[in-house]
């Protein structure tokens, strides 16, 4: 499945909400620095979704607030 998000960086907390049909916002803890945010994006997408981290990968907007990301199931 492939779904849009933004990313919010640096918040308090981590969390999900669905924004849309296929449209997400995942606030993470992490900066967005040497693709540590990236990386925290992942980690809550799989969680999310119930899947491995392997299962979930981003395809587009690795430097950007806006990522397209994959998910296997």
């Amino acid at each position: 499945m492939k779904i849009l998000v933004k990313v919010k960086t640096k918040a308090k907390e981590e969390r999900i909400e669905k924004a849309g049909e296929g449209i997400f916002t995942v606030w993470v803890k992490e900066p967005a620095e040497k693709g540590r945010a990236n990386l925290a994006v992942i980690k809550a997408v799989a969680k999310h979704f119930k899947v491995p981290q392997s299962k979930a990968r981003i395809v587009a907007g690795l430097s950007s607030r806006q990522k397209v990301v994959i998910v296997d199931k």
